[in-house]
């Protein structure tokens, strides 16, 4: 298990991630697009959202950092845009860790399946951190 930084962005992930790839030395970042993400069909994707960036990640002196843009329309505050993501390959310990972190907070998504992850959701704890589960099943 570990807990990643996950750094939020106002349309200009791409250029901030290509920035931190060169001063850190990384290898060269790969993006995925709201585009390129399974479409909803009682969401459709906004054009202005097609090229921003959803999800991509660099390691950073061994420091898994994550990035993306906020979807157009949605709160955007420098300063405030990180979270800490918590990934694990035990199912139970991350619901377990979801259900605390909720008691005096707030579920920002519930814990579900989405097309990355069989587990994942969004908690602001009782101190205003914001915290993302994810699960990441085990490489066979």
């Amino acid at each position: 298990m570990s807990v990643n930084v996950y750094l939020n962005f106002n349309g200009n992930c791409r250029e901030a991630v290509e920035y931190y790839a060169e001063v850190f030395g990384t290898e060269a970042p790969q993006f995925m697009t709201f585009a390129e993400a399974p479409p909803h069909p009682d969401y459709p994707l906004p054009e202005e959202a097609k090229n921003l960036v959803l999800h991509t990640r660099l390691s950073i002196d061994g420091s898994n950092v994550m990035f993306s843009d906020v979807f157009p329309n949605m709160p955007f505050v420098e300063g405030n845009n990180i979270t800490l993501a918590l990934v694990s390959e035990d199912a139970e310990e991350l619901t377990s860790r979801f259900h605390k972190l909720k008691e005096g907070g707030k579920v920002d998504m519930e814990l579900q399946e989405t097309f990355w992850s069989k587990l994942y959701g969004q908690v602001t704890d009782k101190f205003g951190i914001q915290w993302q589960f994810n699960y990441e099943a085990k490489e066979e």
